[in-house]
């Protein structure tokens, strides 16, 4: 069972805290977690693109010239592809790119992201983020502390609105609920800052 240490916002040291061997301790699935970094990725297309084909295109309906005897290529309508104004071959229409990826994979996915970040010593571990109001210079004066001043992860065991926004405007820093969580954000980030309380709710879920 890996231990690691857990500080405070200041980056001092107050303990320590064990991470469960199911979830931070297993030999990372690079397929499964490459499968779903592409199902997320994909899901992020709006899928919203649209063109017209030629029978969707106004105009065309007369034939531009007759068939034979003109020493020109035959041609029936000058909304075909090949005509200026002509409608598009392979149009693309709205539709979803979302995947399907199976439950159990799903788990094993993340289970092998929190392991990686394990294993390459990724993970930070915090006491308690506690704000008094919104202030951003305390989230980035925390943040330099701990070591996690470039692109982090922040995981919270419930929403906080004052972290939350104090976070919003930090550039490379995204907080998520436990519930939120992503194999692509636990991946993209350097560092997965997990609030003490959010621990025990990771391992109650993904156990």
């Amino acid at each position: 069972m890996p231990s690691i240490n857990v500080v405070d916002m200041t980056g001092k040291k107050v303990g320590t805290v064990d991470l469960a061997d199911s979830i931070f301790a297993i030999e990372p699935n690079k397929a499964v977690m490459h499968q779903m970094v592409v199902n997320y990725l994909a899901a992020q297309r709006q899928g919203t693109q649209s063109a017209l084909t030629r029978s969707e295109v106004s105009g065309g309906g007369k034939k531009p010239w007759r068939q034979k005897g003109t020493g020109r290529a035959r041609q029936g309508s000058t909304r075909a592809p090949q005509w200026t104004h002509g409608g598009v071959v392979f149009a693309p229409k709205p539709r979803s790119y979302r995947l399907s990826v199976n439950k159990k994979v799903r788990r094993l996915a993340m289970k092998s992201a929190f392991s990686a970040k394990a294993m390459d010593n990724e993970i930070i571990v915090v006491d308690a983020i506690s704000l008094d109001e919104y202030k951003t210079k305390v989230m980035v004066d925390m943040l330099s502390a701990i070591g996690a001043d470039k692109k982090a992860l922040i995981v919270l065991p419930e929403v906080d609105r004052k972290v939350i926004k104090s976070a919003s405007n930090i550039k490379g820093v995204k907080t998520a609920q436990v519930g939120e969580l992503n194999v692509y954000d636990i991946l993209n980030a350097d560092k997965l800052v997990i609030v003490k309380d959010a621990v025990n709710k990771i391992e109650e879920v993904y156990a």
